[in-house]
């Protein structure tokens, strides 16, 4: 079963090649056509059949129709699913640009597949905690159920812009966007990224 997906690659493509606009792929329900030796790196790096995938054009066009499921992701069309392995989030969040000031402020994000995400309450940031090291790992919702790691250089970023505030009787420190408070850590545990 595990090759049975993997020349059903091109039809993926020319499907996906063929929409107008971002896909519906939360409405598409297929059948599972098997697994397709593709590998998202935790670098965000695509790989087919253990080769990296080089054209930028490629990969956005297979970020266009990734869905996931529980646990699982894959690429869908509207007549077959094929499952790939992602090692930590989909995408990476790559780039940062702050519009306002404040409590008004808004993180805009891009990532490395070209989607711009306004951080707020329908996108949040997460923070998880960095196994090994006590550090955090951050995550931004982009669509779907699909979430971007954000880089360890933007997260640099974040921390500066970051803020204390009280949430639910703890100190804590996080940031704002889109009218929303995005906490880290409590205070007294807050360590900046190495």
């Amino acid at each position: 079963m595990a090759n049975e997906g993997q020349g059903d690659l091109t039809t993926l493509l020319r499907g996906a090649a063929n929409a107008k606009g971002p896909p519906p792929v939360h409405l598409w329900d297929p059948p599972y056509c098997g697994e397709i030796d593709m590998r998202i790196a935790p670098d965000g790096t695509w790989f087919y059949q253990k080769t990296p995938i080089g054209r930028p054009a490629l990969v956005r066009l297979f970020a266009s129709v990734l869905k996931r499921e529980g646990d699982r992701y894959f690429l869908v069309t509207p007549v077959e699913k094929c499952g790939i392995t992602v090692d930590d989030a989909p995408f990476l969040a790559t780039e940062l640009n702050v519009e306002g000031e404040g409590d008004t402020k808004t993180l805009c994000f891009t990532t490395n597949v070209g989607d711009g995400v306004r951080c707020g309450p329908d996108h949040p940031l997460r923070f998880e905690p960095e196994v090994g090291t006590g550090g955090l790992k951050p995550y931004l919702y982009v669509r779907r159920d699909l979430w971007a790691k954000v880089t360890r250089a933007l997260f640099y970023d974040l921390v500066e812009l970051g803020e204390e505030r009280d949430v639910d009787g703890v100190r804590m420190y996080g940031v704002v966007s889109g009218g929303q408070f995005f906490a880290m850590a409590p205070v007294d545990n807050f360590a900046e990224p190495n």
